[in-house]
């Protein structure tokens, strides 16, 4: 039987779950909120971090507890939600703590409703990625665990995902399923099968895409080979294994963001590093003199152009940031976006930047933590940041941040 501690517990935590001490040592409690008392079982105890718990009972309650609306988002559940057991307005003042401590000043975390529906925390992520049980089921991880809980429905998945019931059906030959739902309307689903040799079957609504997903890449099985998304007033297409944003508002939001900050003029000459798709160079370019969009992801740089083809101030560069700019020689910039993956950008690359001269850079993190560590290898000052609550129910959040020459 797991250990059980009766634990009083402290502030809430980056990653989900609160701190704590059990006998003398540091922990970390999952499915409890700041100033509870609660029963708790050890789920981890490993040497080198922190001991692990879930609260499976609660002595004296926060007055920000709610009812989870997800059966799954319980105790020793489902890891795909930290803080359904909060509301509202208490996860995104955790989320403002923890941002407002990482960067040295406050900030508040904007909500973002999905269009159509009440600002309610469910129905915003339009790209979920379900692992397969052996049985054939779909599910997702419990936290921290290999093992999977499956599910016949996700509560914050969006409607489109939700409409193409890809948890009520069977996947014998899967590793992992991917339910991808279009601004456009259009859906699809990426198999990822156990053996190489396996036929990936079709059993969705004859509507639904299938694609098949090897090394990275995905294959259409039938229908298109990926996803139409709508935002920033253009249409984009966005293959099957490509990145997107996961809220179906978020496009919108960050572009606009971005575009309040930068103030682009006509004569400017705009970067767009980690571009994706291509989302805020075709958003930056009916304003500016040339935008250079530069991504490693080759699939998705083929995507950019695309979608881009167009606006003939663009161009787009297959390659690593940092080995593009050397390669580019480009000397100077006007303005720069930087949207880098969740471990930031690093120092090389922002040294990069800085060398550039851009008069304003706008950098979009999905990781507060490396976002400030990135901003600590830069000269720029941190002069204005939003943060907005893109990942609702999760301990996740977006910011944007703006950087100019001290």
């Amino acid at each position: 039987m797991a250990e059980e501690y009766v634990v009083e517990v402290g502030q809430a935590l980056r990653g989900g779950g609160c701190a704590a001490v059990v006998g003398g040592r540091k922990a970390v409690v999952r499915h409890a909120l700041p100033g509870e008392r609660v029963r708790a079982v050890v789920t981890h105890d490993a040497a080198d971090g922190p001991l692990r718990l879930d609260a499976v009972a609660v002595e004296v309650a926060s007055p920000d507890r709610v009812e989870e609306p997800c059966p799954y988002a319980k105790p020793l559940r489902c890891g795909g939600c930290d803080w359904q057991h909060a509301s509202l307005a208490a996860q995104r003042a955790y989320k403002a703590e923890i941002v407002s401590a990482l960067l040295g000043r406050d900030v508040t975390v904007e909500p973002v409703p999905v269009p159509g529906r009440p600002d309610d925390g469910l129905g915003w992520r339009a790209r979920v990625q379900f692992d397969v049980t052996p049985d054939g089921r779909l599910g997702l991880h419990r936290h921290r665990s290999a093992e999977l809980e499956p599910l016949d429905r996700c509560l914050i998945a969006s409607d489109g995902v939700e409409s193409v019931g890809a948890e009520r059906l069977a996947w014998p030959v899967a590793a992992r399923v991917e339910v991808v739902a279009g601004s456009s309307g259009d859906r699809a689903v990426v198999v990822t099968p156990r053996r190489r040799r396996a036929r990936v079957g079709a059993d969705v609504a004859e509507d639904v895409s299938v694609l098949r997903a090897d090394k990275g890449d995905a294959e259409p099985v039938r229908g298109r080979p990926g996803v139409r998304e709508q935002a920033a007033g253009r249409t984009w297409w966005v293959g099957g294994s490509g990145f997107w944003q996961s809220h179906v508002a978020a496009p919108d939001t960050l572009v606009a963001a971005v575009l309040a900050y930068l103030r682009p003029e006509p004569g400017d000459l705009a970067l767009d590093l980690y571009a994706g798709v291509g989302l805020f160079a075709g958003a930056l370019a009916p304003h500016v003199a040339r935008v250079v969009a530069i991504e490693s992801y080759a699939p998705a740089v083929d995507d950019a152009r695309q979608n881009l083809r167009d606006l003939r101030n663009v161009e787009c560069h297959a390659g690593r940031v940092d080995a593009e700019l050397t390669r580019l020689g480009l000397g100077r910039a006007d303005l720069v976006v930087l949207d880098p993956p969740r471990d930031g950008a690093g120092a090389a690359v922002m040294a990069q930047v800085e060398a550039l001269a851009p008069r304003r850079i706008a950098y979009v993190s999905c990781d507060p933590a490396s976002l400030a560590r990135d901003l600590r290898a830069t000269s720029y000052a941190l002069t204005e940041v939003r943060a907005f609550d893109l990942f609702p129910m999760t301990s996740h959040v977006e910011c944007v941040a703006l950087l100019e020459r001290r």
